[in-house]
């Protein structure tokens, strides 16, 4: 098993991190999160000569699963998570995406759903499934112990935090999940976001104004 690695691919109007996460030695991976352009992720899949094993989804909102399906038949791979609490964004997301004028876009059917103390991995790389509701209900962290790394989706960003203010939201549940469920693992632990540049949990326990 070699080094977990990251790649970061911006896609839709929204700039969401559609993110591969592979082994540098293998090039076996995952893409969490296709929201659309899923020909630039198939690009970058292909010009690193990258095989991914499986789709991860952290949430059911349209720039973070709207291409999911696509990419599925594109490679003939599964699609994995969220929690089915947002099974009733995944199965709007046509609508989600004619909303927002993503073209499109379609409703995404996981072929398994995630819950809290799950597993899921690539290789020997092994990741452990947060349910983290607030942002949306059925909202999963992929946490991997060994490495120190977390990708939380929309739940936490350098120096902000998920919104609430779309179906299913909710500030005080957002808040409880990082505070009770995130920032215990340490403030070593680095983590990849759903939109913008990454961080550590520790500067975000510090510095972020809605955590302190």
């Amino acid at each position: 098993m070699g080094q977990l690695n990251a790649g970061i691919v911006p896609v839709t109007p929204f700039q969401q991190n559609c993110t591969v996460l592979f082994d540098m030695d293998d090039k076996h991976g995952v893409v969490v999160d296709p929201g659309g352009d899923i020909d630039k992720v198939l690009a970058v899949l292909k010009d690193n000569a990258i095989t991914a094993g499986a789709i991860w989804i952290t949430h059911g909102h349209i720039d973070h699963a709207g291409g999911a399906m696509d990419l599925k038949e594109a490679l003939g791979i599964e699609i994995i998570g969220p929690h089915a609490a947002d099974k009733p964004l995944l199965d709007n997301l046509a609508n989600q995406g004619r909303r927002y004028g993503i073209d499109g876009s379609r409703d995404c059917v996981p072929d398994r759903f995630l819950t809290e103390g799950e597993t899921v991995s690539f290789g020997g790389h092994v990741f452990e499934v947060l349910h983290c509701p607030g942002h949306a209900p059925g909202h999963v962290v992929y946490y991997n112990r060994a490495a120190k790394f977390a990708h939380v989706g929309d739940v936490l960003f350098r120096g902000s935090v998920g919104r609430t203010d779309l179906p299913g939201g909710d500030h005080a549940t957002l808040i409880a999940s990082i505070k009770d469920k995130l920032l215990p693992l340490g403030d070593d632990i680095g983590f990849i976001c759903g939109h913008g540049p990454g961080g550590r949990f520790g500067e975000e326990r510090r510095t972020n104004p809605f955590l302190t």
